[in-house]
């Protein structure tokens, strides 16, 4: 009979593409662990790894039979949940990573309310606007914005109709006036965004039938989403951020949306997870959770 203990060890190898990663991550020695894994081909007749002194990879049967393990441990996992029953509160450590502006002004007021709803849940958040590795960092889940590239991880919507709005401050905008047209946007100083080292300087605008792409220049980049936002609400320039992000600031009147006739690109979040196994209780509740919020911010959105 199959072994829970081994099918995990082999999943977490075929992850990690490390067999001593593995058996860290579950808390046994490389010994155990390699037993673990020659008891599962032993059992199942064939070689899942082909392994070397220096790498590892799965054999044609391994990536045959990992779906299959996946499904396995994710069949397991809801049944333990099941068992645990809606009633019971949540607990224990949840592991977020989200970006750095929607984290620092829009999560945190949201994770106290979250949390004081269940005082028996612990958070650890990290903030960064480089994409996590799920399947190698010591992250649960993570709020992304865009559908992952990875087809083998699991996203969840949590705001599929979010969009970006073109925003600059009243200060700026005395000094500069609003451009009327997104073609004016050449005359403007946009403030810009930089990941993996690529500047995002062209900016989608849509109206109707209409779509435009335009490259922007400004004199203002970082690779931090919340310095853009700050130095929008500063005064120094035009910004292109996501509503999430500046919602609080138009409404108090710190960011003023421009051209609101011109729709800015989609840009959903999602509540990203390596196995549909991690989506426990606290997970699930955390996503209505913020699925309400954001809901809330998303009614006032400059294209309802």
């Amino acid at each position: 009979m199959l072994r829970f203990d081994d099918l995990q060890l082999f999943v977490r190898t075929a992850e990690s593409g490390s067999l001593s990663a593995a058996a860290r991550l579950l808390d046994v020695s490389p010994a155990v662990a390699s037993a673990a894994l020659k008891r599962l081909e032993q059992q199942l007749q064939v070689r899942l790894l082909a392994r070397s002194t220096r790498s590892l990879r799965l054999t044609p049967e391994g990536e045959l039979y990992l779906a299959h393990a996946r499904l396995a441990l994710q069949s397991l996992e809801e049944g333990r949940q099941q068992l645990i029953g809606s009633q019971q509160g949540i607990c224990g450590v949840l592991q977020l990573s989200a970006p750095s502006d929607l984290g620092r002004n829009t999560l945190l007021p949201w994770l106290d309310a979250f949390q004081a709803e269940h005082p028996q849940l612990q958070l650890r958040l990290l903030l960064a606007d480089r994409v996590a590795d799920l399947f190698r960092e010591p992250v649960d889940i993570a709020l992304r914005y865009g559908a992952p590239e990875d087809s083998s991880l699991v996203a969840l919507p949590v705001a599929p109709d979010n969009r970006r709005v073109l925003c600059a401050a009243p200060a700026y905008l005395a000094r500069h006036g609003a451009p009327r047209t997104v073609e004016e946007l050449g005359g403007h100083n946009c403030l810009l965004y930089m990941l993996h080292g690529r500047v995002h300087d062209r900016w989608r605008f849509q109206s109707g039938k209409r779509e435009t792409l335009l490259t922007v220049a400004g004199n203002r980049v970082s690779d931090d989403a919340d310095v853009t936002r700050r130095w929008a609400v500063a005064g120094q320039g035009v910004v292109y951020k996501s509503w999430l992000d500046v919602a609080d600031d138009v409404r108090e009147g710190r960011l003023q949306v421009l051209l609101p006739d011109w729709q800015g690109e989609p840009t959903p979040l999602y509540l990203v997870c390596a196995h549909r196994a991690q989506l426990s209780k606290a997970v699930h509740l955390l996503r209505e959770f913020l699925q309400r919020r954001c809901q809330r911010l998303l009614e006032a959105a400059p294209w309802r």
